[in-house]
This record gives C-alpha cells, sequence and structure tokens, in this order.
C-alpha cells in the first residue's frame, strides 16, 4: 500500500461513484445465504463508495460482502487494478468472478488497511487465487482480465465486529 495523492493517480480511471446510478449496481451478498447473521451493506456518501456493517460469528457465519457486475471486456489488457481506499484496519479481500470458475467460485486477492488512513492498495491480476466457500481452488485456472465479469469486496476475517471500508475510486494499470 502507498499513500493516496490524488494528484499522482493512473490515469486509467475505471470506476467512481460520483455516477448517476453507480450505487443501484452494487449488490450485497452475506452470510445469510448459510445462516448466519452478518449483515454488509453498499451505500454512496460524498462521492465514495462504502461497504460497512456488521460482521457476525453466530450461527455458523463470518462473511459480508458487496459486489457489482462488469461488462465482460471491460478489464481487457489490464494488468492489475489499483484502489483507492479509508479503511478501519481490517483485512479485506477483492473478489472477481469469471466464467473460468465453476458457480460460487471466485478469484481474491487480500489486502490490510490502515485505521482512518487513506491509501492506494495496488492488485496484480496474476495475484489472485481461485476461492470457493474459503477454500483455495488449487486447479483454478490463471485469472483472465478480458473474462472479468464481476467486482466487489468481502470481509471474512473470523472477527466479529463493526467495519467500514470507504473506496474512492478503482483504477486499472
Amino acid at each position: 500500500m502507498t499513500d493516496l495523492n490524488p494528484t499522482n493517480r493512473p490515469p486509467n480511471r475505471w470506476l467512481g461513484f460520483d455516477i448517476a446510478g453507480e450505487a443501484e449496481r452494487w449488490r450485497s451478498v452475506n452470510d445469510g445465504v448459510m445462516g448466519g447473521v452478518s449483515a454488509g451493506r453498499f451505500a454512496i456518501r460524498e462521492g465514495r463508495g462504502v461497504f460497512s456493517g456488521t460482521l457476525s460469528l453466530d450461527q455458523g457465519g463470518g462473511f459480508a460482502s458487496v459486489r457489482r457486475e462488469v461488462s465482460a471486456g471491460t478489464l481487457a489488457g489490464s494488468e492489475g487494478a489499483v484502489i483507492h481506499l479509508r479503511g478501519d484496519g481490517r483485512r479485506y479481500q477483492c473478489r472477481v468472478g469469471s466464467p473460468l470458475l465453476p458457480a460460487g467460485a471466485s478469484y481474491a486477492a487480500g489486502f490490510e488497511t490502515t485505521v482512518g488512513r487513506w491509501s492506494s492498495v495496488r492488485l496484480r491480476w496474476s495475484g489472485f487465487r481461485g476461492v470457493r466457500r474459503g477454500r483455495h481452488l488449487p486447479d483454478a485456472p490463471d485469472l483472465q482480465p478480458d473474462g472479468i465479469e464481476r467486482f466487489g469486496f468481502l470481509i471474512a476475517e473470523r472477527q466479529a465486529g463493526l467495519f467500514c471500508l470507504e473506496i474512492e475510486a478503482v483504477d486499472w494499470f
């Protein structure tokens, strides 16, 4: 991670949160699908995407996520994403979906945040690994950026409590 410097960003802005209708493109998928009671949601506040809620370990739970669809080919030719964010000291994952994986699986890359500090997280697609229900898929093919159809964030660090991740923008490189 590096400090966020708004005047020194890569020129390839992919996702901003000042676009009309962007909030409606995001949906939550929480551990309630497996009986858990965690609550994660997505909103746009002051031109930033905000993934927040409460992580609960009750009833076998322990994850919350938000995601949006991506038109196939949107990230073709890119090597990765730069996420400009402010965290809460918790560990998150960036998750992307691709037709190369079976239903319910994603490619994931984790990152740490620092409480109240704006930073930029640079994630190479080559560092993403296939996962399903928290388990690594050792035979998953390498992620191909031209096939990315879903983009989102997940928290599943086995620590109950409030969480909040603010995303200013996502660039690609």
